[in-house]
């Protein structure tokens, strides 16, 4: 009885001492999430789902693609944590949250839809762990203002909405424009702000925007505002909006005899728009961040080149500057020679003249890009360039 109670004991003991250093050896290799030291983990929240799941999924395209040609940095894995911001802000403030406290992402990319990026920023910018953000498309300036770890790769409203009063002045020639806005979108009712200030300034006349029409997003029925801004005298319309909306706005305007050139933003190049709007959508002319026909720098053809070869279309501006988010991280977390947040941080921050596939990247004072704007229109059922708009000199 006492050898086998002895090799009892000694079984256990032995069983103890093995358990401790699978436990010693997951701790000293780990974060205490289970993962290997050898990973370095950037998380991307996207609106995944939802009214906007079309843009965010053009910007997962670019984001996954760029993982799959530079998946290292550091010598160390690059492992990509995606949570959905379901189109939603509160959802856009909790997946950044998660990122930050669970997933503990050195660095955040995102999102498609200025509002989910401004709920995030709080969340970001009142972090203990001071995890910085790069926006993909977020134009609206309330993203990085006052936040001094959210920067972006894309220009912001002030310019865009400068660029198309330009383009409604100069081009189509107007001196009345009517507005229909989607009054729940951040993005939507900060562009048509810049663009009344611009074009009220270019005509001289404080009465130049005629009327302005509201909806919600999801609305579906847009006829009545529409009946107002025929009646209005407005001799073109801006309608900054989601790329749904924004179509059917298009179609109904034409059902009802409303032949005015219909400007918008960059928020309606998805093939979404164009399959909405059908033969309606001909003619539009809106602004974006990027045309595959401008080379802009040699990663411009590396990723054209790439893209093609993985999706077989034409890529999006937004799929690009997503794509350029995921470099620029790379990009400072090899000159921060860390994985540290705050050292990625200030690396990002230092960025200067980053050879984006979107264009070469300065950042302002605020962490917001220096670029030019792309001017397209619809012929024949296809996204199709106009002009680029270089940014104005201070």
């Amino acid at each position: 009885m006492k050898k086998i109670s002895l090799l009892l004991v000694f079984v256990m003991v032995i069983s103890l001492f093995l358990v401790g250093c699978v436990e010693k050896a997951t701790t000293s290799e780990g974060d205490g999430s289970g993962e290997s030291s050898e990973v370095i983990k950037i998380g991307v929240f996207e609106p995944l789902t939802g009214p906007n799941a079309a843009g965010g999924a053009l910007e997962k395209e670019g984001i996954d693609l760029a993982n799959k040609l530079y998946p290292e940095v550091l010598g160390k894995k690059v492992k990509l944590v995606y949570v959905d911001n379901k189109s939603d802000k509160v959802e856009a403030a909790n997946a950044a949250t998660k990122l930050i406290d669970q997933e503990k992402v050195s660095a955040i990319i995102g999102s498609w839809g200025s509002g989910f990026s401004i709920s995030a920023g709080e969340v970001i910018k009142k972090s203990e762990r001071k995890v910085p953000a790069i926006g993909t498309s977020c134009t609206n300036p309330l993203v990085t203002k006052g936040n001094d770890y959210y920067f972006r790769v894309c220009f912001i409203d002030p310019f865009q909405g400068n660029v198309m009063a330009n383009y409604a002045y100069n081009e189509v020639g107007a001196k009345k424009v009517a507005f229909i806005i989607e009054k729940t979108n951040d993005y939507a009712v900060g562009l048509a702000k810049f663009f009344e200030n611009t074009f009220k300034e270019l005509t001289g006349d404080e009465n130049a925007i005629v009327y302005e029409a509201f909806y919600n997003t999801g609305d579906q029925d847009f006829t009545a505002q529409l009946t107002s801004i025929k009646e209005s005298g407005a001799e073109a319309i801006f309608a900054p909006g989601n790329f749904t909306e924004s179509a059917l706005v298009t179609k109904q305007a034409k059902e009802l005899g409303l032949d005015l050139p219909i400007l918008g933003g960059d928020t309606w190049e998805t093939p979404e728009f164009i399959e909405i709007g059908g033969e309606a959508a001909e003619g539009i002319v809106f602004s974006t961040f990027f045309d595959a026909n401008a080379k802009l720098t040699d990663n411009t053809t590396k990723f054209l080149e790439a893209y093609n070869e993985e999706y077989g279309k034409e890529p999006a501006a937004v799929t690009a500057l997503a794509y350029d988010a995921y470099l620029l991280v790379l990009d400072a977390i090899e000159r921060a020679n860390s994985t540290d947040p705050v050292a990625i941080r200030d690396a990002i921050e230092q960025t200067k003249d980053f050879p984006g596939a979107a264009g070469v990247v300065n950042l302002d004072e605020n962490g917001d890009a220096v670029k030019a704007a792309v001017i397209k229109t619809v012929k024949d059922g296809k996204f199709t360039y106009l002009t680029t708009v270089e940014p104005m000199k201070k």
